[in-house]
């Protein structure tokens, strides 16, 4: 889709996501805003943005009616959420009134940020930015070529061994997103090494580097939640991701196809074929 002469309004966590964006944008001349969180954004993000005559704010999760206040006050029409962000213990949240509000809708303000799941909460915040005015868009709407398609990503490709690790990691990474836990999965010869929670894929593949069996190594498997909205939080793979996975010894990655974001593809697969490692895009099911 296009946004040009639309004003976007970027939400920006870790990783290399949100830098992409806001380049794309400037060399597409699109309007953008940034709205950087405390204790997530890189303030490197925040320079690199800056250094292009890029506005910016400051902010927390909980200052609802100033994030609101900010993207009005610029006229912003569409919404970007980009890069990882590490979800806040409750009491860490300082909630002004129209979060207060926000919360109360979302039946979090008794439960606490446990009582969903991270695709539920991101899905209501989105339903709620839209209440607002604001159409919520996914990284894939800006930068069109960052869905991974079906198929042998790279020279190297699964053998039966594999294929059986792979479509074992399916299923259990199905199981996983429906209950709205995780997106990642290791399989080892059938074995489940490690599973995804809020620790994050980083964190999977540095414990399941220690918990792998002798023998042929296995297979991270990474699957978009059954229920997911397409503008949040899709599976992510990376050049990290990469070098992450060959030192947990790991044979291959398994992405599911059109719903992962690979971000420099042409860098991860030289990255992979240098490795030894093996990227496919597989079907949902």
């Amino acid at each position: 889709m296009s946004i040009v002469g639309r004003v976007l309004g970027l939400f920006a966590g870790q990783g290399e996501l949100p830098q992409k964006i806001i380049t794309h944008c400037y060399e597409t001349s699109i309007s953008l805003f940034l709205v950087a969180f405390e204790g997530q954004t890189d303030p490197a993000l925040v320079d690199f943005h800056r250094n292009k005559n890029g506005t910016h704010i400051w902010t927390h999760f909980g200052a609802v009616g100033e994030i609101l206040h900010y993207l009005k006050t610029n006229n912003v029409t569409h919404i970007v959420m980009a890069g990882g962000m590490r979800r806040p213990a409750w009491s860490d949240i300082k909630l002004d009134w129209k979060g207060t509000q926000w919360f109360a809708k979302m039946g979090l303000a008794k439960m606490g940020m446990g009582a969903a799941g991270d695709d539920g909460l991101l899905s209501q915040i989105e339903k709620l930015l839209e209440e607002e005015g604001f159409e919520v868009l996914s990284a894939t709407d800006i930068l069109n070529d960052l869905l991974a398609s079906e198929g042998i990503l790279g020279s190297y490709q699964p053998d039966e061994v594999d294929w059986h690790d792979i479509v074992r990691g399916r299923e259990v990474a199905r199981l996983l997103g429906a209950g709205d836990v995780g997106q990642a999965v290791v399989i080892q010869e059938g074995l489940v090494l490690g599973v995804e929670a809020i620790e994050g894929t980083e964190s999977l593949l540095s414990r399941c580097a220690a918990l792998r069996r002798q023998g042929r190594g296995g297979v991270l498997v990474k699957m978009a939640k059954p229920n997911q909205s397409r503008n949040t939080d899709l599976p992510t793979i990376g050049v990290d991701t990469i070098h992450q996975a060959k030192v947990a010894g790991l044979r291959g990655i398994a992405i599911e196809a059109g719903s992962t974001q690979i971000l420099n593809k042409d860098a991860v697969i030289q990255a992979a074929n240098a490795a030894g490692l093996y990227i496919i895009g597989i079907p949902a099911t």
